[in-house]
């Protein structure tokens, strides 16, 4: 049988999250099957970067970008120049008036809560619940990546629980303890990090709470005088400045480190290197980074939200992201007591082990066979 993946998203420097999801699904997935054929459709550049891995991966290019107008006229046309048997969606969006047969994964439900800058306009709002609503009415089955998005789709977008099928994402080999003291010196002075260091990694948007993170920090470095500093890490959106503004005007700005995008060799790199990882998002389907650094042996301060107290499975320190007091609490518990870090890290490293992405891979393709056989 023939499998399309709307592969538009892949890679990390594209769109974070899904795009590394859509590289470490196939990556994976194309080692473990050799019986489909597999077709991915791609943007450039990445389509111009893309070997397929196996005889029976083909690329394709296809044109328009996610969440356009193109997306739900064009790109149906372009599909069908191909043929295939089922299409996986790897995001909620798809050209809702083509009706292949389709799979979809829902990562999270943050825009009907966190719907930020971008979809101020009634338009975008609209056009948004509309096209979610529509992938998950067109979908055979729906990929969730925790319990936690499960219960939200079957709450709060009325999907049935038999439609839903949770599959977590995993932890890619690259992220491990290195021992190496002299790699680790070597990207810190490349990022001037010159003191023992509090991590966040991800998107700058308003749902993951990163103002509060650096109002914890200056509470912290108010109330003890640590030497410490605090990296943020992540491309900015120019769409959120409010967290630029937060920087630029804090009294220990100068502690506060922001070095953009940081690419897939040196971010292990500063898992291992950071004195503990804080995650203090209101909302996450998932919350990838934070299994990440446990796997490098980086302990977690996380919220008690959605997703994380589900994923860190006790493993982590919890504090409600809306309390500052408590997350600058949770902080300085791990900075301060090294008996509490070495637990952290141990706890860290045997839940990490919990996900794979061979698993993912594996759960997905009997997804795909399940349906497939519906239509022979």
């Amino acid at each position: 049988m023939k499998i399309a993946i709307d592969a538009r998203m892949y890679g990390e420097e594209q769109t974070t999250g899904i795009g590394q999801y859509i590289k470490q699904l196939t990556n994976h997935l194309f080692k473990i099957d050799s019986e489909n054929q597999y077709i991915m459709f791609m943007r450039s550049p990445e389509f111009d970067r893309y070997n397929p891995p196996a005889p029976n991966v083909k690329k394709v290019k296809v044109t328009p970008r996610w969440y356009t107008y193109g997306e739900q006229f064009k790109l149906p046309s372009e599909f069908k120049q191909e043929k295939f048997d089922l299409i996986h969606y790897p995001h909620f969006n798809s050209p809702i008036f083509y009706h292949p047969t389709s799979v979809c994964t829902i990562h999270d439900i943050t825009p009907l809560f966190f719907p930020g800058h971008k979809m101020k306009s009634i338009i975008r709002r609209v056009g948004y619940k509309t096209v979610f609503k529509g992938t998950l009415k067109n979908a055979s089955q729906i990929i969730a990546v925790s319990d936690s998005t499960k219960q939200g789709l079957i709450k709060h977008l009325n999907i049935p629980e038999t439609k839903i099928k949770i599959t977590h994402e995993g932890v890619d080999e690259r992220f491990k303890i290195i021992e190496n003291n002299g790699i680790i010196n070597k990207v810190k002075e490349r990022y001037k990090i010159t003191r023992p260091f509090v991590f966040y990694v991800g998107v700058w948007r308003n749902h993951k709470n990163i103002e509060s993170l650096i109002s914890a920090f200056e509470m912290l470095k108010t109330k003890y005088d640590l030497p410490h500093q605090l990296v943020l890490a992540g491309q900015e959106d120019p769409s959120y400045p409010d967290i630029r503004l937060k920087i630029d005007s804090s009294p220990v700005k100068n502690d506060i480190i922001t070095p953009g995008f940081v690419n897939n060799e040196d971010l292990p790199v500063l898992y291992n290197a950071a004195e503990l990882l804080a995650f203090p998002s209101f909302i996450e389907g998932f919350g990838l980074i934070a299994i990440e650094a446990q796997n490098c042996g980086c302990p977690v301060a996380a919220s008690n939200t959605t997703s994380l107290p589900e994923v860190l499975n006790n493993s982590a320190l919890l504090f409600d992201p809306k309390n500052i007091s408590d997350i600058a609490d949770k902080i300085y518990q791990i900075i301060s007591t090294p008996e509490l870090q070495k637990q952290l890290k141990e706890k860290g490293l045997q839940n990490s082990q919990r996900f794979s992405w061979y698993t993912c891979a594996k759960q997905t393709l009997a997804v795909y066979n399940k349906i497939l056989q519906k239509q022979l």
